[in-house]
């Protein structure tokens, strides 16, 4: 998801993994659907956040950068660990934070369940969990990907989940005690890989994203009922990368990158804004805004990262990518990593500051970033951080934790949260971390 989150987000780019796939049975059509616009602007819907939430996919702005105090540096089994507590099942989704709460999705492979799990933030201790969904697992699945990769979003008083299942995308809103308050079939989804794409929040709206090779769709639901507001078709290709909404030039934008093209939409009807021809067929991350421009990249089988202006007219391209981590803006630079390689960019120029391999693996979490630091997680659970620096690498300290780390951080209050999985020393099992300055 989501976007494996990931998504968040977790596809892999490897030898092969690119081949074309027979596309499978087809699924139904998923129809447009036309937004009335006193259904979809209700002004008394405005989200309001606490400086210590991550209420979504890459926080409460989704560009990944955390507020208030600085988190740890340097963490290990025994040191700066506040609490671990162990997740049952498999999944990607990233952790969100809404005031004392945690929220995340995960799913039984030997059971057949898709299910939201809530902890407490103080102990870790698991408050509950709901089953969504029992049966009808995705059979085209990346075995990089999981049933299980969307990040959730919490406006508050409802949690929102999107889950692959019965080869539709369902999302499903639970109230902070896990009572499923409604449930809405968005569309059909025909498989590739699986599916990963992350829900956002705007206004009265969750908007979410569903390409498949049969023919997509960018979606709007309200965030009381589940009604869906508009729904707009994308494009015949796979694609696995989470919407966002943006302000560029006072106007805000629902972007998303993916299927050979950067889109964006008003966020209120659905209704195309521009599209600007590039990047590649599939990608995973989110776009990021520096200055007025909104960049984004992907990476199969193209590979590219291009910068819009508002009007969606090209201002850069160049061939540095990031398939699966989004990637992450501070001030007038962009930083990437891909293929075991962190690099930095100008954000005006589209011109290369530096690159460097880092050592242990591929990644594919996105960075956050904290307290001039930026924090990355790569597949063998080791985490990098290293300084917001445009002129030079700087590496500040390297932690490993557990075997695998597909899920990105998350952020509140000065403590660090990661989903990793360890499987040293016996069967696969998943912890979430919460890293603090003090362990108590």
């Amino acid at each position: 998801m989501p976007r494996y989150f990931l998504l968040i987000c977790s596809l892999i780019l490897v030898a092969g993994c690119g081949r074309p796939r027979p596309p499978g049975p087809p699924v139904p059509k998923t129809t447009e659907i036309t937004a009335s616009k006193s259904g979809a602007d209700d002004k008394s819907a405005e989200l309001k956040f606490e400086e210590s939430d991550w209420p979504m996919w890459r926080g409460a702005n989704a560009d990944g950068i955390a507020a208030g105090p600085a988190v740890p540096t340097s963490w290990s089994e025994t040191e700066n660990v506040v609490w671990k507590t162990k997740i049952p099942g498999r999944g990607h989704s990233s952790p969100i934070i809404v005031k004392d709460r945690i929220f995340l999705e995960t799913a039984d492979e030997q059971q057949k369940t898709q299910s939201v799990l809530c902890l407490d933030r103080n102990t870790g201790e698991q408050l509950w969990q709901k089953t969504l969904f029992t049966d009808n697992f995705e059979n085209e699945m990346h075995r990089e990907n999981t049933q299980a990769s969307s990040t959730l979003a919490c406006d508050g008083k409802l949690v929102f989940a999107l889950f692959l299942n019965d080869r539709k995308i369902w999302a499903t809103a639970l109230d902070l005690e896990g009572k499923q308050v409604w449930q809405t079939e968005v569309g059909s989804f025909a498989a590739k890989f699986g599916y990963s794409a992350s829900p956002t929040l705007y206004k009265s709206l969750v908007l979410l994203a569903a390409d498949h090779q049969q023919g997509g769709y960018v979606a709007a639901l309200n965030r009381a009922d589940g009604a869906i507001v508009w729904r707009k078709a994308r494009p015949e290709k796979s694609s696995y990368a989470s919407p966002r909404v943006v302000t560029l030039d006072g106007k805000d934008q629902l972007v998303i990158c993916g299927c050979k093209q950067v889109s964006s939409y008003d966020p209120l009807t659905g209704n195309q804004l521009w599209s600007a021809e590039g990047t590649a067929d599939s990608g995973v991350g989110s776009p990021v805004v520096a200055g007025n421009l909104v960049i984004a990249s992907a990476g199969w089988p193209d590979r590219e990262t291009m910068a819009m202006k508002p009007d969606g007219s090209v201002a850069w391209r160049n061939k540095s990518h990031s398939y699966v981590p989004s990637l992450i803006a501070i001030e007038d630079h962009v930083y990437l990593v891909n293929e075991g390689i962190a690099r930095c960019i100008n954000a005006t120029t589209g011109k290369e500051t530096w690159q460097k391999r880092l050592g242990g693996g591929e990644f594919r979490s996105s960075p956050i970033a904290s307290g001039g630091n930026i924090i990355v997680t790569n597949m063998a659970g080791k985490t990098t951080v290293f300084r917001v620096n445009p002129n030079e690498f700087e590496v500040v300290a390297e932690n490993t934790l557990g075997t695998e780390g597909f899920a990105s951080p998350a952020v509140s209050q000065g403590d660090l949260y990661l989903r990793i999985a360890d499987a040293a020393n016996g069967p696969r099992q998943e912890w979430l971390y919460r890293i603090g300055k003090t362990a108590k």
